[in-house]
């Protein structure tokens, strides 16, 4: 006989770069399919990347506690399994949620002095490689429930929660009372307020929306920003947005993920560092050939060249001539610094079906050519198919911008926080040139450098986007100066 144990719940965790929320974008399990420990279960999007989450768990699915396209905070329940018990799997159990509660707390954390407690010298199957979750080395297994002689559970240990210690029976009328379902009153935590998490009790007060008179459609009732929200504009609360009407004038697209993510570092960055814009002129007629000759050199036959493989190199040795442009201002209890970093973490902004990502080629400045061109192009197509991770996405130095792709001359890109200058690279178009003393069609670029002016001053900014031209306008300078 299998003895049935409470479902484990699985919170979504923090992937890292300080994760406070995700959007659920694709389940790979539904309720009563058998999952491994590592299993991939769930794609979320965070406000970097998507991310694959494994299981920490093995055993049946029960429940997928939130829909595809709902976005959870960090450490909301989002998933249950029925782990594997001694001698199977475990079946789910109906239990009131009080004692289902009390059994998930006394099981899932037992400590070495607990009585029934099954200890094993066996090594575990499998480790879960999401830090935090899942079975550690040398950890006991859950304790079955003991059986006395007349089938009845023993008596607890004095420090113990205590089980049912009868058959399901109706609770006494001492015992605090199950909660009611959420569609008929909001769940309420011991303190008798209305269960929700600290930021939608700050947003109801800010909006003046008592908690009390609202109905939770969150996990176990919980009240949600869209509860208050709808209660706010005085419409009930619904499980899916409402459909466009046919012929809607005007389409309200949630702002969310890394659009998100996007809109408030562009704003802090525009509003934090004072930014200056400068704008140059390039006849690359010959980093064209160059890109054509490098087509066709077997380093490069397995690898995209374009004129963006020599416009990074050219930031790279200008970088290395003029360091200071590599840097970051960092506040601190004694004063503001200037960091100067001595690697470079090149950045290449990508448009994505997701918005503007900013994979990171680290330490750039240690590559070869043609390793430089394979990370750019790996990078790049993982941001296009979703498939950056978050550290891909992090720590960048500074940032070129291909704004040249859409058909523009050029632009005043925004930094990215934390970084002291960024470089739009605008299209290569055919124009007239004065070229060694006579009109001539050339190949014509504008460059656009927008840098932090506490940091970067006007003399330093145009040196250094100087040198990039140079080097455009005759890429052996990339030698001489590299």
């Amino acid at each position: 006989m299998v003895t049935p144990v409470s479902p484990k719940i699985f919170n979504l965790p923090d992937v890292g770069e300080g994760l406070t929320e995700a959007e659920i974008v694709k389940w790979h399990v539904q309720p009563g399919d058998t999952v491994e420990i590592n299993q991939t279960i769930v794609e979320i999007e965070t406000a970097k990347a998507i991310v694959e989450l494994p299981c920490p768990f093995e055993g049946v699915v029960t429940e997928l506690m939130v829909t595809e396209g709902a976005t959870v905070d960090v450490g909301s329940p989002i998933i249950s399994v029925d782990a594997e018990a001694e001698g199977g799997v475990a079946t789910p159990v109906s239990e009131p949620p009080a004692q289902a509660a009390a059994m998930q707390e006394t099981e899932a954390v037992p400590t070495a002095n607990e009585p029934g407690i099954v200890s094993s010298d066996a090594p575990p199957k499998r480790q879960p490689v999401l830090v935090g979750y899942g079975v550690k080395e040398g950890a006991t297994k859950r304790r079955p429930r003991r059986q006395g002689t007349n089938g009845a559970p023993p008596p607890p240990a004095a420090s113990s929660v205590a089980p049912p210690a009868a058959p399901p029976v109706a609770p006494p009328v001492q015992q605090t009372p199950s909660p009611a379902p959420p569609a008929t009153r909001p769940q309420a935590v011991d303190n008798g307020l209305p269960l929700a998490k600290p930021p939608v009790r700050k947003m109801a007060k800010d909006l003046g929306i008592d908690l009390a008179t609202i109905t939770g459609s969150g996990p176990q009732g919980s009240i949600t920003r869209e509860d208050v929200l709808a209660a706010q504009s005085g419409a009930a609360p619904a499980a899916t947005a409402a459909p466009v009407q046919a012929g809607a004038r005007e389409e309200r697209v949630p702002v969310k993920g890394v659009r998100k993510a996007t809109a408030a570092a562009m704003s802090g960055s525009a509003f934090t560092a004072p930014h200056v814009t400068e704008f140059l002129q390039v006849d690359v007629t010959r980093t064209m050939e160059t890109v054509k000759r490098l087509r066709e050199l077997p380093e490069f036959a397995d690898v995209k060249v374009s004129p963006l493989l020599l416009v990074a190199r050219a930031l790279l040795t200008a970088v290395a001539r003029n360091p200071q442009v590599n840097s970051t201002w960092v506040d601190g209890p004694s004063g503001a610094e200037i960091v100067i970093k001595r690697y470079v973490n090149l950045g290449i902004a990508a448009a994505t079906d997701r918005g503007l990502l900013v994979p990171k080629v680290k330490e750039a400045q240690d590559l070869d050519l043609p390793g430089l061109a394979r990370a750019l192009q790996e990078l790049t197509e993982k941001a296009r198919a979703g498939k950056a991770s978050p550290a891909d996405l992090s720590d960048g130095t500074i940032t070129i911008t291909n704004v040249g792709v859409f058909g523009v001359d050029s632009g005043t890109p925004i930094l990215t926080p934390g970084e002291a200058a960024i470089l739009a690279f605008g299209q290569i178009r055919d124009m007239p040139w004065v070229h060694e003393g006579e009109l001539a069609i050339r190949k014509v670029t504008t460059l656009s450098l927008s840098f932090d002016h506490r940091i970067v001053d006007g003399e330093l900014g145009s040196r250094v986007l100087r040198d990039v031209g140079a080097m455009l306008e005759d890429p052996v300078r990339m030698l001489a100066w590299g």
